[in-house]
């Protein structure tokens, strides 16, 4: 096989080419292409070579354009920042609300960005986001009201009212108090009822002369004045009275307005007195613009005189008289809810005792007030004074 392969080969060697025409060559690739495989395929060859050339001619349409780079994150919500409920909203608060977030236990007081301070009896206060730790204080407890005589049949509730032997709810039910000579300093917790938490905190946590004061609309509001009272507190009811701007800023569906007649403050006062039993007198709940009211003020004034009951503001009525018992408060020791702002307010308050021979403050129940109230009072008698129930304070009108 090999031999006659070579011999041919050798045979045609050095030989012309044959020349084949062309027209055959072309007939032929003419009958290839028409084949529909091969068409196909050649189209595609035929594309994908425009392409290649388009690139290499043009480039890249989109080179050269400027182009960046960014790492998508979503950001984290932003924590709700704590606000004081006002007017309505407060009483809308119950005991999950939140004043139970700033009382959470086991709060990390280092997480909350307050300070922490030192009190004179070496005791420390911690900010408004820390759960109160003053230690729960024995209990010296009071009467359990109602007290036979002092009150009778309303048509919301029972009222308190004089008895016929001369008793007064304003003294009945007062915490009793025998002075020692010192100045007198005496302090007004409110808001109470509208949190578990932090109202179980002041009843059991300040001592016994500290006055507290409970929001009529509280629920359940007759066993929180009586835990008080098993603890020793003389008790007080707020009164919803029309600030400026109402109604955007209410207190309340029985707030006392300026512009009310006497028939329509008494009717209020029938419902806000007839919630429960056992408090010695009232404070008011706001009201700059109710005690503008010259009849307002003497309707209010009246009905609390006819009924025993006393009547200690905020500082901001201190000008008008009436009610059975009357006194105002020097200072609001908690407008700023800070440690360092409360005790400068009670250190002034104790110097002002010291000048006048008294001295009323009020506060709120916010954590943090209800803490350094409760170190606050535990150095007093040390410091030369007395702490009082705010009743000691009041003085009948023309007395």
């Amino acid at each position: 096989m090999f031999a006659k392969r070579q011999s041919v080969l050798a045979a045609t060697a050095g030989a012309p080419p044959v020349r084949r025409p062309m027209g055959g060559t072309l007939d032929r690739l003419v009958r290839v292409a028409k084949k529909p495989p091969v068409a196909v395929a050649g189209a595609g060859v035929l594309l994908l070579g425009a392409a290649a050339l388009f690139v290499t001619v043009l480039g890249d349409p989109r080179a050269g354009a400027p182009s960046a780079r960014v790492a998508l994150n979503r950001p984290a919500a932003a924590a709700p920042a704590a606000v004081v409920p006002t007017g309505l909203e407060a009483f809308s608060l119950d005991g999950s609300g939140l004043y139970q977030d700033l009382t959470a236990d086991g709060a990390d007081a280092s997480l909350t960005g307050e300070a922490v301070i030192t009190l004179p009896d070496g005791a420390t206060v911690s900010g408004a986001g820390a759960p109160v730790t003053a230690p729960r204080v024995a209990a010296r407890p009071l009467p359990q009201a109602p007290i036979a005589g002092l009150s009778q049949p309303g048509p919301d509730g029972p009222l308190p009212r004089i008895a016929a032997d001369g008793r007064v709810p304003a003294q009945a039910y007062a915490r009793p108090f025998v002075a020692n000579g010192n100045p007198r300093v005496a302090l007004i917790v409110g808001g109470l009822g509208l949190n578990a938490v932090t109202t179980r905190a002041a009843i059991e946590r300040l001592p016994a002369e500290v006055t507290l004061s409970f929001v009529p609309y509280a629920e359940g509001l007759q066993g929180w004045i009586d835990l008080a009272r098993a603890q020793g507190h003389e008790v007080m009811l707020e009164m919803p009275m029309e600030p400026t701007g109402y109604p955007a800023n209410d207190p309340g569906p029985y707030t006392l307005l300026a512009n009310a007649d006497a028939a329509d403050i008494q009717a209020k006062m029938n419902w806000l007195l007839g919630r429960a039993t056992g408090y010695f007198g009232v404070t008011n709940y706001l009201g700059d613009q109710f005690m503008t009211s010259d009849e307002g003020v003497t309707a209010f004034m009246t009905v609390l005189r006819q009924r025993g009951v006393a009547f200690l503001d905020d500082g901001s009525m201190s000008r008008r008289p009436g009610a059975w018992a009357r006194a105002s408060a020097n200072r609001i020791v908690d407008q700023q809810q800070t440690p360092t702002a409360i005790m400068g307010q009670l250190t002034a308050l104790e110097a002002l005792a010291k000048a006048r021979g008294q001295a009323l403050g009020t506060g709120f129940s916010y954590p943090v007030t209800v803490e350094a109230a409760a170190r606050w009072t535990a150095g007093l008698e040390a410091r030369g004074l007395q702490l009082a129930p705010a009743s000691a304070l009041a003085n009948r009108p023309g007395r």
